[in-house]
């Protein structure tokens, strides 16, 4: 059975980070979480489905799996397909979306589903108690019949929301009622479904993991991935390479990579991961986080059920909740707020519609390549645009688009364009040889 890995997503809604595939999280990301787990289910013919904005990254990294370009994003699954299945002929297949991490487990038994009697193909399902804007599974006696997307709350047709792990036993049935969908669309792959539903019977396979369904949609869902992946840290794990100062705590499961240096005081509680040639500096504490490679916790740091990709430096400064791109740095004194003074649910705004993340604890999430001043303040779930500066003492209210210059006027935040450029790490390495003279 061949395996279509689709990741050609622009991740529109992952804004503002911009590529959720392969974000650095616990060592690891996405792609190879999803690779790794069909792998363990036998399923070792993965074929990748990308787009000119992430393939030849993605191919660069894992050359081993073979891989197509879709050629029109705006097409969606369809497009994906429509580039892919001509080189599948008749034969089954299995289509995985990347942003959908379950356990391998429920890869095998999606495929011993489709192959019971009488059975075209089977869909992966959660069943869920809480409202998810998502597609729900329009079900008959564990028939399939449609999926229903983003219904109304209240209006769900079954408490089965459709995870993309889809087996097809015939790949040729699917592509020709592909074909046949105008273009324009972008549920044209749920458009031939709803046919094939028709003509064929598909079964309901309610997922049933230990390991619950992440779904990874909006860039708040990484911090719900985190503790799962923080599970998986079950002992000490310390490089030769790396430094501790004897001073230094490292308490519970953490993964130390290699070059990496802990100054005197720091307190490290696990579960956490540090990547390579990160700097912990005196008096900081990481606690329930993964810090990607190369960054710089400064002195009197706290970095608390975070995720930071590499190259983020601080310097006595609070992180709670949040997730930090690459290259970005925290003047002295800036604090990114993740409770709500009632402690209801934090909203996070996505293409001017109020999302509700459903979490109670949720600080910021900062694109590349962005500068925060001394003493700035970020409110729960406000989120900040690549290549951003944050001019000092700013409390920052509401989400700042991308290449924004912010700062204060008469008590009033001001937003304009950014017009300076970014240092890149490279030209930042001396100020790192000082640090760890």
């Amino acid at each position: 059975m061949k395996v279509l890995l689709l990741i050609a997503g622009r991740s529109r809604r992952f804004w503002p980070l911009s590529e959720k595939t392969l974000f650095p999280i616990c060592g690891t990301n996405l792609l190879e979480i999803t690779t790794g787990r069909l792998m363990e289910a036998g399923l070792r013919d993965i074929i990748l489905i990308g787009g000119s904005h992430n393939l030849e990254e993605v191919s660069d990294k894992y050359p081993q799996f073979p891989s197509i370009e879709q050629k029109d994003l705006e097409l969606g699954m369809r497009g994906a397909l429509l580039d892919a299945l001509p080189q599948c002929g008749s034969e089954s297949v299995m289509i995985v979306c990347v942003n959908d991490v379950i356990e391998s487990s429920a890869y095998k038994h999606l495929v011993s589903s489709a192959k019971q009697s009488a059975t075209q193909g089977a869909l992966l399902a959660q069943k869920t108690d809480r409202y998810f804007p998502g597609g729900y599974l329009q079900i008959d006696n564990n028939r399939v019949t449609s999926i229903i997307e983003k219904p109304q709350k209240g209006s769900e047709p079954s408490n089965l929301v459709n995870i993309v792990a889809h087996v097809h036993n015939d790949a040729s049935l699917l592509l020709e009622e592909l074909k046949k969908i105008k273009d324009g669309t972008d549920d044209g792959y749920e458009q031939a479904l709803d046919t094939l539903f028709k003509k064929h019977t598909y079964r309901a396979v309610p997922y049933e993991g230990v390991w619950p369904w992440q779904a990874v949609k909006y860039p708040w869902h990484m911090l719900e991935l985190l503790p799962l992946l923080l599970k998986n840290v079950t002992s000490q794990q310390i490089h030769p390479s790396a430094e501790i100062h004897p001073s230094a705590v490292v308490d519970g499961p953490v993964i130390i990579e290699e070059g990496v240096k802990i100054f005197p005081f720091a307190t490290i509680k696990g579960p956490c991961t540090i990547g390579k040639r990160s700097i912990i500096a005196n008096n900081a504490l990481i606690r329930g986080s993964s810090i990607g490679d190369d960054c710089v916790v400064g002195f009197a740091s706290e970095i608390k059920s975070s995720i930071l990709h590499s190259h983020v430096w601080t310097h006595s400064t609070y992180i709670g909740d949040s997730i930090i791109g690459s290259n970005v740095s925290f003047g002295a004194g800036s604090v990114t707020g993740n409770l709500r003074l009632d402690e209801a649910e934090i909203n996070s705004n996505v293409k001017n519609e109020e999302i509700n993340t459903g979490l109670t604890k949720f600080g910021t999430v900062i694109g590349n390549n962005c500068r925060i001043g001394i003493h700035t303040g970020i409110n729960p779930g406000k989120k900040i645009g690549g290549g951003t500066f944050i001019g000092s003492h700013v409390l920052v209210e509401d989400d700042i688009p991308d290449s924004s210059f912010v700062s204060i006027k008469n008590g009033v935040m001001c937003v304009k364009p950014n017009h300076s450029q970014v240092p890149l790490p490279e030209e930042r390495s001396a100020f790192r040889s000082k640090i760890v003279r």
